[in-house]
């Protein structure tokens, strides 16, 4: 129960029991209504089922006791404010029944509209209106809600008997059926209700409807595609969602009502211009199905020139008091306007930048402020690539631009397909006559979407900007023929698998593959960057094995490389001959033989990072080859390493199948392979040091740093540095030169950590390779985890893979022991991570917890985490929420 013990809140005629601040209690919905009515903006009159009794109904299996009372009492209240009366058949209150968690989970879970609508309610709504075709369409909708959504009627099913009736009478759509069309439509599709629960009735009673759907609301928390958003956005299954029950006001009675969503700013650009779409004579749904092509809001003020003049003024209002970007949901019922939500605006990553910088400068927010609302993940769709050139006349169909970036892959039609296709490596792109949260699953893993109907408020557009996906919506040239799965615009027919390419910036579609240009980043990006910058403490490196990587890592805003892996610059075709013939060496003349191929590559590859990173550290792993990733898999490419090398193939397969593992991330790598084969390091050291010798010799700066791997005894790491030493020393010999070279090592078994101020003697820094660590305090494998890993994340066993972000109960405690050893054996060790989790944002949060001096991450995500560090440096400053 909340403090007060109330699982209730009622807002209305200007007052409220709620506040904005109670989100967690009354869900962002619940809390949005209560602010704008405690503000004074015509909300109509209803009350808020707390989160807290959803978490109880999942608990006890059922609503608690006394609920059902309480909903009564609140609902005396809400027909006295209304002036009408629920289930009166002359003056009826009609509700909706709508969903509302903490974060915003658009079109994930149920909402029933119209509810209170009976056999005898219907006729006292048709006459107290006067107006009976909107009396027979509301309750026509009111039955296809709660059939699907209560009762379990497929939607399809449904939607058969209006698409019959539609035929029947050579109607284009509903809204040609007429009042005795539509009554005879609603008898249908109670019918087909009642068949489908093996005969009993429709419920006829609104207190039965209420009850129902309340229960039905509760039960869409945990719905499959609620479940798989929760996953997506790390939404906890705890926080449940609160239902809003309120008083219905209409948009669809005539053409003096409309219904529209309206963001204070645009979501896309983040200009400062009110942006939405409305519908007149329509209701909400309308909008977001995307069933009929909205109106530009803006033509809003030559239909309904008073009501949008009030919303104008509401808009600025609102975001004024928030002080933040909103989304705004409106009706407008016989000329009055009445809003029904607002929340901060989802919007694309630029939209996000800008609007952040923007009310800096307007004096809305601080700068610390600015930072904090960055979202760390999406500053990675600044990142994505656009098409180009993009010529609008060579376009094959033109829809509405509702989220940036460019998509090129192969049409799917379903979201099923779109998930198995993606499995197996293949790039799609989802297309749809328009997308419902059914699809959420399959718009995840496509490349883009692309839908013939809808509005840049429908669900397919304010999902795919959530999800940072290219998206053209509203193309309305485009049909889609589910059936022939086809998709075909003008002339141009295209079939599932052929290459289509989304210009989500422009609202383009393009037959097959169209060429790409890195993206450009807004003006506002390098002003919130830099204020992040000056407000974090961890330096953010990245990792690196090329110099083209280092380049565009160090574009990126890297301050040094965190980890270049020497063995990754052997996968290419060309290089991949001259490491197998090392490791198939019978003897050390054949391994040095095999090592002299390799050493100009590395050398001449260390030279560029160098050059690349110039002034900035470079931290280089010597050879940790999982032996798998590098010995032939078949006879043939022993075949064509003895033609390469001259070598006898039959003897090269042996000692291939010889040196094979049962569990090679576990085997003769890291410092195992260096200690039994110290040419490889000897090698590798005297390519890294000659490499920095001449790239100094040249002007340039460079500050190596040696990594040792897998040490997991510090009798290791002494013999791996007394070896690098010695053949440092010598090429500074050989060349008259003085560079400072560090050595250290990756601490990435749990021995490690445990021995770490042991281990400390002989290192000048340590680097966690928490992918390895994870590995080997799970006992879990990278390569085959995936297998089940996902199962346990389902099933709430896992809040989060450990693979993507750091495991704080499990792994923290290793991380923090070997953090104090380490520094309390030497005292101003430098220590950071370089496994993926370099890049996660709470990763990097619990980084800057542990007082690490740096992470490393790949170079598209050092954005990410240099601005994850700056608001954990906030967070700690503004100390506990």
């Amino acid at each position: 129960m909340s403090s007060e013990g109330r699982r209730v809140y009622l807002f209305g005629a200007g007052r409220a029991d709620g506040s904005a601040a109670m989100k967690a209690l009354l869900g962002g919905k619940g809390a949005g209504l209560a602010e704008m009515t405690n503000l004074g903006i015509p909300v109509p009159p209803g009350f808020t089922i707390t989160t807290e009794v959803c978490r109880e109904f999942y608990e006890k299996g059922q609503a608690p006791e006394g609920l059902q009372g309480e909903i009564a009492v609140a609902m005396r209240r809400v027909e006295e404010i209304a002036g009408a009366r629920f289930g009166d058949p002359d003056a009826p209150l009609l509700v909706s029944v709508r969903s509302g968690a903490r974060a915003s989970m658009p079109g994930m879970m149920d909402t029933i509209l119209n509810l209170g609508l009976t056999s005898r309610t219907v006729l006292g709504l048709a006459r107290r209106t006067a107006n009976p075709r909107f009396a027979w369409d509301s309750y026509r909708r009111f039955i296809e809600m709660y059939a699907e959504v209560v009762l379990g009627v497929r939607r399809h099913d449904l939607e058969e008997l209006l698409e019959a009736r539609k035929k029947a009478r050579g109607a284009a759509s509903e809204h040609d059926l007429d009042a005795d069309d539509l009554r005879q439509l609603c008898g249908e599709l109670t019918a087909l209700a009642r068949a489908n629960r093996a005969g009993a009735d429709f419920p006829d009673d609104p207190d039965a409807q209420l009850w129902g759907a309340i229960q039905a609301v509760f039960r869409s928390w945990m719905n499959p595609r609620a479940i798989a958003y929760r996953r997506m956005y790390g939404i906890p299954e705890s926080w449940g969602t609160a239902v809003t029950v309120q008083a219905m006001v209409f948009g669809n009675m005539g053409r003096d009502c409309a219904t529209g969503v309206v963001f204070t700013r645009d979501p896309n650009t983040g200009e400062r211009v009110i942006f939405g779409e409305y519908l007149v004579d329509a209701q909400g749904e309308d909008v977001v199905a995307g069933a009929r092509t909205p109106e530009p809001i803006s033509a809003m003020q030559r239909t309904l020139p008073d009501a949008h003049g009030e919303l104008v003024a509401v808009c600025e209002r609102l975001e004024r008091h928030y002080r933040d970007a909103q989304d705004i949901e409106f009706t407008v019922q016989q000329g009055r306007l009445w809003l029904l939500q607002t929340r901060a605006g989802k919007r694309t990553a630029r939209a996000m930048v800008k609007i952040a910088v923007d009310l800096v400068h307007e004096g809305t927010i601080g700068e610390d402020e600015a930072v904090l609302r960055l979202d760390p993940d999406k500053v990675d769709e600044l990142l994505h690539p656009e098409v180009d050139p993009c010529p609008e006349s060579e376009a094959i169909a033109h829809g509405l631009a509702a989220s940036p970036g460019a998509a090129v892959g192969r049409i799917v039609f379903t979201s099923e397909e779109a998930q198995a296709w993606a499995e197996r490596g293949e790039k799609v792109v989802l297309v749809r006559t328009e997308t419902s949260p059914d699809d959420v699953s399959g718009m995840r893993v496509a490349q883009g979407i692309l839908t013939a109907r809808g509005g840049l408020t429908s669900h397919a557009a304010v999902v795919a900007r959530g999800m940072g996906k290219c998206c053209v919506v509203g193309a309305g040239g485009v049909m889609v023929d589910y059936a022939r799965q086809e998709l075909r615009t003008g002339d141009v027919t295209l079939r599932r698998g052929d290459t289509l390419t989304l210009c989500g910036t422009h609202g383009l579609v393009f037959q097959g593959a169209r060429e790409v240009r890195p993206p450009r980043l807004p003006d506002e990006y390098e002003t919130a960057m830099a204020w992040a910058d000056a407000r974090r403490r961890l330096r953010v490196r990245t990792n690196a094995d090329e110099p083209d990587d280092a380049a565009r890592a160090r574009a990126f805003g890297a301050e040094g490389i965190g980890l270049c892996r020497t063995e990754h610059m052997f996968f290419k075709p060309d290089r991949v001959g001259a490491v197998r013939e090392m490791l198939l060496a019978d003897d050390e003349v054949g391994r040095r033989a095999a090592l002299a191929k390799i050493f100009p590559m590395q050398k001449g590859d260390f030279a560029g990072i160098f050059r690349a990173m110039d002034g900035l550290p470079v931290t280089i792993r010597l050879l940790d080859p999982p032996l798998h990733e590098f010995l032939p898999a078949r006879r043939e490419e022993c075949d064509e390493i003895a033609r390469e090398t001259g070598l006898d193939a039959a003897r090269l397969w042996r000692k291939a199948e010889a040196l094979r593992e049962v569990n090679p991330m576990l085997g003769h790598r890291g410092c195992r392979l260096g200690m039994t084969y110290p040419e490889i390091y000897e090698t590798q050291v005297r390519a890294i040091v000659e490499a920095a010798c001449e790239v100094a010799a040249g002007g340039g700066h460079v500050e190596p740093e040696i990594m040792i791997p897998l040490v997991g005894h510090e009798e290791e790491l002494r013999r791996m540095r007394a070896l690098c030493e010695r053949v440092a020393f010598d090429v500074l010999a050989e060349r008259g030169a003085s560079l400072p070279i560090a050595i250290g090592t990756m601490i990435e078994l749990p021995r490690a950590c445990v021995v770490a101020d042991r281990i400390a003697a002989h290192a000048d820094f340590f680097s966690f390779g928490t992918n390895d660590l994870t590995q080997t305090v799970f006992g879990l494998s990278r390569d085959d985890a995936g297998r089940f890993l996902p199962f346990y994340v389902e099933q709430g066993l896992f809040t989060q893979d450990p693979f993507v972000a750091i495991d704080r109960d499990g792994l923290g405690p290793l991380l923090r022991m070997a953090i104090e050893k380490g520094r309390a054996a030497k005292p101003g060790l430098k220590i950071g991570i370089c496994g993926e989790h370099g890049g996660e944002p709470s990763s990097v949060e619990f980084c800057h917890q542990l007082g690490l001096d740096y992470v490393s991450c790949s170079p598209f995500r050092v954005p990410i985490a240099r601005l994850a560090a700056a608001q954990a440096a906030l967070r700690e400053k503004r100390g506990p929420a």
